[in-house]
């Protein structure tokens, strides 16, 4: 929202300004500096004397100018009901958002925070425009001052607002992070994506450069040993390098990430995490817009006995993963703690990643099997049709064939996984074989029920059931269900609201 300058202070009943901390001016120029370093440099080696590095240095010193009057401008106060921010010296700026579209506050601290004992707050709404999120961002207070923030917009405490800052109310811990859990590291894979971002960054650069590995000395030296090496011997080296280093990058991540982890519950029902060694992180979320959990156990995390828990609530700024949204409840740690946990987050005495679930038809396994073997038979003919015409070598359509019976397997899998069952007030599901995932939705929070069916699944008697709510991925699905079991179970979960539906179908 953009309006005139706010009004001045005197004439504000309750609440003042107030502003960024000025510690923040010794960090913002040296920042702005180095994003301008390739503008810079790239003036000053086209110049050659023609001037062009005043340009350089004249965006520098404009982009510089930007960032002190940022921090010098920039006020904010909650009053009214609403939280207001003002900042620009020649062009003025000024939002309000209502302090009870406020969803979530994120405290973040960055190395360029932690030197200064300052924090960044993002006050999120849980909206979304144009591919971001609706938020505002106060990215230089006090670790106090973003505590008193933090207190302030999410328990509507206003009375605060002018108070010193004081000591938080006492919390109970419900989950902090053991050192032992560091083992699931490799486990996550998270390695592999930074492996393979370096890369592809490394092999677009040397391609832009024209650099092939034959004309570096080293690589050259490396390509003819490998030319007189067994293909056997080189891919078993290449898997045990490539798991070594996605299992240190992995470890390194999760310590970086994780690090002093710790999940309390505040006296005024807002679930608290902290988390991280060099840039920490504090989110809050609070129980009143927590609608379920989900349990992800991932192929690999799950054999090495592990899972990660994350919330489904609303108003959490999606990201890349629950933990990239502020969801994350538990880092992967061991399997039973997680369940542990999950209980204690929905504060009831069972665990919704333990309950008896309700089976699918055997029609389900063979819609499994079908589209897993199927899968794999159509790339085998695939690449033995470019076998065929000497694009390809025949051996590779050969082990695609050879993955039939591990991809028969992964089939069953998935259908041995999939079930549902409605448990007090919620409604609980998994599926899933590579990415298991267990969900436990509160039934008060859907917003409508979804029955859907393709062509096949009619022809199998089986139905889809989503449960669209507003809070995660925004609905959860029951696949591959039984059609009377469907709908009694998405009668029950919604009562009543099927009903007309019903009648109308039994008519015809």
């Amino acid at each position: 929202m953009s309006t005139e300058a706010p009004p001045e202070a005197a004439e504000v009943a309750v609440g003042r300004w107030r502003r960024l901390d000025r510690r923040m001016l010794l960090i913002r120029p040296v920042l702005d500096v180095v994003k301008s370093l390739p503008v810079l440099i790239g003036t000053v080696i086209l110049g050659r004397g023609n001037g062009w590095e005043w340009i350089g240095l004249g965006v520098t010193a404009l982009t510089v100018l930007v960032g002190v009057s940022h921090v010098l401008t920039s006020r904010y106060r909650i009053a009214g009901g609403q939280v207001e921010w003002t900042t620009g010296l020649l062009l003025r700026k000024h939002r309000a958002i209502p302090l009870d579209r406020v969803r979530t506050v994120d405290v973040t601290s960055e190395p360029k925070h932690r030197l200064f004992s300052l924090s960044a707050v993002r006050i999120g709404t849980g909206r979304h425009s144009a591919g971001q999120g609706d938020q505002l961002v106060l990215d230089a207070v006090s670790q106090a001052e973003a505590d008193r923030l933090r207190t302030v917009l999410l328990h509507r405490k206003e009375f605060l607002a002018e108070a010193e800052a004081t000591p938080p109310p006492p919390e109970q811990v419900v989950a902090e992070v053991d050192r032992k859990w560091v083992r699931y590291a490799p486990f996550t894979l998270s390695g592999l994506a930074v492996v393979g971002a370096v890369f592809a960054a490394v092999w677009h650069f040397a391609h832009q450069l024209n650099i092939a590995p034959e004309n570096v000395g080293p690589l050259r030296d490396l390509v003819d040993d490998l030319a007189n090496t067994a293909v056997w011997l080189i891919v078993v080296v290449a898997a045990v390098a490539l798991l070594v280093v996605v299992s240190l990058l992995s470890v390194g991540g999760y310590v970086l990430s994780f690090w002093n982890f710790k999940l309390t519950r505040e006296p005024e029902g807002t679930l608290h995490v902290r988390r991280g060694l060099i840039t920490t992180r504090s989110v809050s979320i609070e129980e009143e817009r927590l609608r379920g959990v989900e349990v992800k156990e991932p192929l690999p995390l799950r054999i090495a006995g592990g899972a990660r828990l994350t919330a489904i609530a609303g108003g959490l700024r999606e990201g890349k993963g629950g933990d990239k949204g502020g969801g994350l409840l538990l880092p992967p740690a061991p399997v039973g703690r997680v369940h542990e946990v999950a209980a204690e987050v929905l504060r009831e005495n069972f665990d919704p990643a333990t309950v008896p679930l309700n089976r699918h038809p055997r029609r389900a396994l063979t819609r499994r099997l079908t589209r897993a073997v199927g899968g794999v038979l159509i790339l085998a003919a695939a690449l033995s049709g470019l076998a065929w015409i000497g694009f390809l070598p025949s051996w590779m359509w050969q082990v695609a064939l050879g993955l039939v019976p591990l991809a028969a397997l992964v089939g069953w899998d998935r259908y041995r996984n999939l079930g549902h069952a409605i448990v007090g007030r919620y409604l609980v599901s998994r599926s899933g074989s590579l990415a298991r995932a267990t969900v436990a939705i509160r039934r008060e929070g859907l917003t409508g029920i979804v029955v859907s069916r393709s062509f096949f699944q009619r022809r199998a008697g089986l139905i889809t059931v989503t449960a669209p709510i507003a809070a995660g991925s925004g609905g959860y699905q029951v696949v591959d269900v039984g059609e009377s079991a469907g709908l009694a179970m998405a009668e029950q979960a919604a009562p009543g609201l099927l009903t007309p539906f019903l009648r109308r179908e039994a008519q015809r």
